[in-house]
């Protein structure tokens, strides 16, 4: 049933489940805890990584980029077999696990075993970024298309402040960790760390339960996997069809590049250019949070009143503006304008590109979730290439702000490829 308040709940829970692994682990906890720990008997930042001495930021971006290209190779024949199944939930669960379960991982994660952590990290992000093309395929089977906007904006602020809840209660473990018995914050970071699998564990299998199971009523016949790939070829054949859709993913790939690149290295930027201390990180990625909230809301609402396009480029030439000043940036002060202004384009952009593709997706489309591994896939090479661009720029330059600077050239691109894209407007519908 379309537009279905319960429905749409359990749908943005999901969102409120898996983000205290985007907060927690992805930038705020993990990547202090990870810089704090992986340093060698001089106290430098080269580490041995199967027998390789490598700096541990550039074997963080390196693991990243492994991670999302592994997800890029499975996932568009994941989502065939899906489609023709009826199976959506299923695989959602199954990556679901796969993350939970590394987050849950990290506890055993103590430094001196790096190759360990290494492999939790790049599992994690494996089921969280897998997980999300089955999740996402939901949002066009479950709220009619003019409502689309805010029910993605709205699944974002529930990540937010569910990611926020966990943070600040593992905060306060990490800081009282004596009140608590714990003997040091080593122990109690990791401690959070288990909490963010089983936060993710326990949310998701309420969440799932409650979304819609083959909307379609599809029957599956022969083999699945055959099967899948014909599911997906119809799907490639249709895309190559629809000509604002290519230009739009080419367009989302490049600014996408920029986006989740700096979401993934911004805590590490701080600790490694500025030398900024740990609560102070912490503060940062906090206010990033309350921000994204206001901006998922209010750029989706720029796009009622202007059109998907308009509000896309808007904030594009926000992240533009972000990477030239987060060159300059020298001071603390000027960190935490920076992180303001990410903030409020950060849950915007990344809410609007879902409901955007899905507007230009076939209304009539029963294969949502192939139409929605394109996206994703597009997603996780975007990643790829992003965060293994900026950490190539800083292993032969010795600077993460060269790194930086470079993500605005992706920036422009995706900018003038969305400027070629159209979108039809919906007209509300009855609930």
């Amino acid at each position: 049933m379309l537009n279905d308040k319960k429905t749409i709940n359990a749908w943005c829970l999901y969102d409120w489940a898996n983000s205290v692994y985007s907060l927690t682990i992805t930038s705020a906890i993990f990547p202090i805890y990870y810089q704090a720990v992986t340093v060698n008997a001089n106290g430098g930042d080269t580490v041995d990584f199967f027998g390789i001495e490598v700096v541990n930021s550039v074997l963080y971006s390196y693991a990243l980029s492994a991670s999302f290209l592994l997800v890029a190779i499975v996932l568009p024949i994941l989502s065939g077999i899906a489609d023709y199944a009826g199976k959506k939930k299923f695989f959602l669960k199954i990556f679901m696990m796969i993350g939970s379960l590394s987050c849950i991982g990290l506890f055993f994660f103590t430094g001196e075993n790096v190759e360990w952590g290494i492999f939790c990290a790049s599992f994690a992000s494996v089921g969280y970024s897998g997980s999300l093309v089955f999740y996402d395929a939901f949002l066009s089977e479950i709220v009619t298309e003019d409502k689309r906007d805010i029910v993605s904006a709205r699944g974002y602020s529930y990540g937010y402040i569910g990611g926020v809840i966990l943070l600040v209660i593992n905060l306060v473990v990490i800081q009282m960790y004596d009140s608590f018995g714990l003997p040091n914050e080593g122990i109690a970071s990791r401690i959070a760390f288990l909490t963010v699998g089983v936060w993710w564990i326990g949310f998701s299998l309420y969440a799932i339960s409650k979304l819609p199971e083959n909307v379609h009523g599809r029957k599956p016949e022969g083999h699945f996997l055959s099967n899948g790939y014909k599911e997906l070829g119809k799907v490639w054949k249709q895309m190559k069809e629809i000509g604002s859709m290519r230009k739009y993913l080419f367009a989302f790939f490049f600014y996408n590049m920029g986006v989740q690149t700096i979401m993934y290295l911004a805590a590490t930027f701080g600790a490694k250019e500025l030398k900024m201390e740990t609560p102070k990180l912490i503060m940062t990625i906090l206010l990033i949070q309350f921000v994204g909230i206001a901006g998922s809301y209010l750029f989706a609402f720029l796009s009622k009143m202007k059109g998907n396009v308009r509000s896309l480029s808007t904030m594009i030439i926000i992240w533009i503006g972000v990477c030239i000043y987060a060159y300059f940036v020298k001071n603390e002060i000027e960190f935490f304008i920076l992180a303001s202004v990410v903030g409020l384009v950060m849950g915007g952009i990344q809410a609007l590109s879902r409901a955007t593709f899905s507007k230009i997706m076939p209304s009539d489309t029963v294969d949502t979730a192939s139409f929605f591994s394109f996206y994703d896939v597009t997603y996780n090479l975007s990643i790829v290439f992003g965060t293994f661009v900026y950490g190539y720029i800083e292993m032969v330059t010795g600077s993460m702000r060269n790194s930086t600077l470079a993500l605005a050239s992706f920036f422009v691109i995706g900018l003038l490829f969305l400027s070629r894209v159209k979108i039809k407007h919906a007209s509300p519908q009855a609930t």
